[in-house]
């Protein structure tokens, strides 16, 4: 199977997009098809053995859409000048159309020459003079509605259609009577009527479209934080060149103040580098030779050269990009229970529409009545704002997540992340660092303790063992400088040894004082740091001990912050892992986890997971994307707390780029948010069409409450307003 994301072009409300999504569902060779209104794309997977990217284009075309080729990058449809300038025109001719048809009503000042009293036939060439200047406009409507009529889709396009070529028609047939001499015609053209719905369809749009960039513009901010231009060193000189020119392999440079090109790794010098809209981390990071480097980082104070690995798609940005897209492609299921009532809503209101026509006529209303009463049905009840409640609330909410380095890959995940009463964590990678970290240091000398360390950690630099990383990482979050190391010996199985300042250091385990008939008297202190699963480093100087240190896997510093905000909301957590009892409980105990499952295989975590969810608990997964694959994919929602350069690789449905726990609160919070808003939009798109159709047929008229098509347009403008407001709130939590 293969997947691609076409643009799609013609699509104006939820009818449009659920109509296309069921006729690509029904071809052959088509697995599956998502169609995203707001993004105007779909995604679909295919056999690409029966089909290719032209045959669904032609799909598209037949289902009355354009596709505008394969998806490549998130387009703000910001207004042209000629558009607005469009706008501007016809909202002109709008105001001149009004005050010609109805000027005389409201007795303001009339050209004699137009007058419908005196001069009948003038005013009614004048009124379809200008119309036509609006069908002209909304050409692009009526041939939508047309396309999806004759498709057996119909949509809001439809709907309108209908209305405007029912009133512009007898319209004429009113202007032929007149031109006959039966002048009583004047008062019972609808020519206004077709032309002010099209105008004021064009205003919803226009606001619509704006809206609509707004909410891809946190999803837009990521494309633009990697440079659109860098220098390449090319047989010893510098060369500015594209982003696109980049090949993998090319040693490019950055310099202090640059942002680096792609992603690649260090191969000259040394600096520190900003990947806080990664990592989080507010700290800039410290980079040597070997160190990898992320497209779109800060180069702060060095000057390096690196080598391109990743490049275009492959890059962490674009894979972000197109996670986001993908995720905002894919349906919640209240989006499919919106896009299902709006399936049988639009053919619902046309019979709605024709049965009420008929009964006016039965009843002996005039025609230019019961049309009204039917074009206004027709107008009034476009599913415009029912369309948009779901969509753009997914599409902002999961921008809002992208910016806070929450990535969502499904927007079910947003529905279903409120539901979660149970949160099951890995330990070691997930709710600890997953590395080496001085945990206790137990002093014996004079010497301070950072200068201590500092001694330490620059014998270990020079030795391969992984409890000397623990000390080269303090050194480097502490921007402390590395001592010169003389006369360096390492030790198999022992320790190492060295001389800094003229002074020799001794580092290793309790053999090595052994060896050297160093005195331990303070055995008791390394047998409590051992009892708390430390990796002992003793230190010795002078044939003395002066320190002991302990080296751990120790808690991240948020992993108490995050289980006492979900102990308070009343969600369970559960610590998995595959440690002991007694080191598990420590931990546990440590960060206020109440239950723990211990001496656990990574092959039987999943099971674990299933039997939380046979007893009714809706689970979330947190581990750290790798050996806890099979946990992560069993539970309701899977999630990974990982580097931003394993997203590309990872399976879990919600990654945390930022490895900051927190975010599952934020994950939590935005959903509960989200599905707020969506249910209050759905409820004002509903409340709306409840209260407006039966208005429209004239339920009310008894008491003198009734509208025309020139008030229900608008007030079909409005709800779509009021529905695009709603979910553009969300930008703000």
């Amino acid at each position: 199977m293969k997947k691609i994301i076409l643009s799609i072009e013609g699509m104006t409300c939820s009818a449009c997009s659920n109509g296309l999504e069921k006729y690509l569902n029904k071809q052959k060779g088509i697995q599956s098809a998502n169609v995203n209104l707001v993004m105007a794309n779909a995604t679909i997977e295919y056999d690409e053995k029966i089909l290719n990217q032209s045959k669904i284009e032609e799909f598209v075309k037949q289902a009355g859409f354009k596709s505008l080729g394969e998806f490549k990058e998130i387009k703000l449809e910001a207004k042209s000048k000629k558009e607005k300038i469009k706008f501007i025109i016809f909202t002109i001719l709008a105001i001149i159309l009004m005050y010609v048809s109805m000027g005389h009503m409201a007795s303001l000042p009339t050209l004699e020459i137009i007058n419908p009293h005196t001069n009948a036939t003038n005013y009614t060439i004048a009124l379809l003079i200008l119309t036509i200047a609006f069908i002209w406009y909304g050409f692009d409507i009526l041939k939508n509605g047309y396309k999806n009529l004759i498709h057996k889709t119909p949509n809001m396009d439809t709907l309108v259609g209908i209305g405007v070529i029912s009133s512009f028609l007898y319209s004429l047939y009113g202007m032929y009577m007149i031109l006959k001499g039966n002048h009583n015609y004047t008062m019972n053209l609808y020519f206004e009527s077709a032309a002010i719905v099209i105008y004021f369809i064009k205003l919803g749009r226009y606001i619509d479209g704006i809206s609509k960039d707004k909410t891809k513009e946190a999803i837009s901010k990521l494309v633009t934080i990697t440079p659109k231009k860098a220098v390449i060193k090319l047989n010893g000189e510098e060369k500015e060149v594209t982003i696109d020119e980049i090949q993998k392999g090319d040693i490019l440079i950055s310099k202090p103040g640059e942002k680096i090109a792609v992603d690649g790794e260090i191969v000259l010098g040394k600096t520190h580098l900003d990947e806080s809209f990664i990592t989080g981390e507010s700290k800039p990071v410290s980079k040597e030779i070997g160190s990898k480097v992320i497209a779109g980082s800060m180069n702060y104070d060095g000057y390096i050269e690196y080598r391109a690995e990743k490049i275009g798609k492959e890059s962490t940005i674009s894979e972000i990009v197109r996670l986001v897209i993908e995720a905002s492609n894919t349906k919640a299921p209240i989006a499919k229970m919106a896009d299902k009532v709006s399936g049988y809503f639009v053919p619902a209101v046309i019979i709605i529409a024709i049965i009420t026509f008929i009964i006016y006529l039965l009843l002996g209303s005039t025609f230019k009545e019961a049309l009204s009463t039917f074009v206004t049905i027709l107008v009034v009840a476009c599913p415009c704002s029912l369309g948009l409640a779901t969509p753009l609330a997914i599409v902002v909410s999961e921008g809002k997540c992208a910016s806070k380095g929450i990535l969502v890959k499904k927007s079910e995940i947003l529905e279903n992340a409120q539901k979660v009463d149970t949160i099951v964590f890995d330990k070691t990678g997930t709710l600890t660092y997953g590395k080496l970290k001085i945990a206790e240091v137990l002093n014996y000398s004079k010497i301070e303790e950072n200068k201590l360390l500092q001694l330490v950690a620059s014998l270990e630099s020079k030795s391969t063992h992984p409890i000397g990383k623990a000390f080269t990482d303090y050194i480097q979050e502490n921007k402390m400088q590395l001592l010169e190391v003389k006369e360096f010996e390492n030790i198999a199985g022992l320790g190492i040894v060295g001389k800094i300042e003229n002074e020799e250091l001794i580092i290793g385990n309790s053999k090595i004082l052994e060896k050297y008939n160093i005195n331990n008297s303070h055995l008791e202190d390394g047998e409590n740091l051992s009892k708390k699963r430390n990796s002992i480093v003793y230190v010795a100087k002078s044939n003395e001990l002066i320190a002991i240190i302990g080296v751990n896997d120790i808690v991240r510093k948020e992993s108490k912050e995050i289980i006492d905000s979900l102990n308070r909301n009343k969600i369970k957590t559960i610590m998995l892992t595959g440690d002991n009892k007694s080191t598990a409980e420590k931990i546990a105990n440590e960060i206020g986890i109440t239950k723990v499952i211990f001496d656990v295989l990574p092959s039987q975590k999943a099971n674990v997971i299933k039997d939380l969810k046979q007893k009714q608990c809706f689970v979330m997964m947190c581990g750290d994307g790798i050996n806890d694959s099979p946990a992560l994919a069993s539970a309701d929602i899977g999630v990974s707390v990982n580097s931003g350069t394993d997203i590309a690789m990872d399976s879990s449905d919600v990654i945390l780029t930022k490895n900051d726990l927190n975010s599952i609160n934020n994950l939590i919070y935005i959903s509960k948010k989200t599905i707020r808003n969506i249910k209050q939009n759905l409820f004002w798109a509903f409340f709306y069409n409840f209260l407006m159709i039966p208005i429209a047929i004239g339920i009310l008229k008894p008491i003198g409450i009734s509208i025309n098509p020139m008030i229900a347009s608008l007030a079909m403008v409005f709800s779509s307003i009021t529905v695009i407001l709603n979910a553009l709130r969300l930008r703000n939590i």
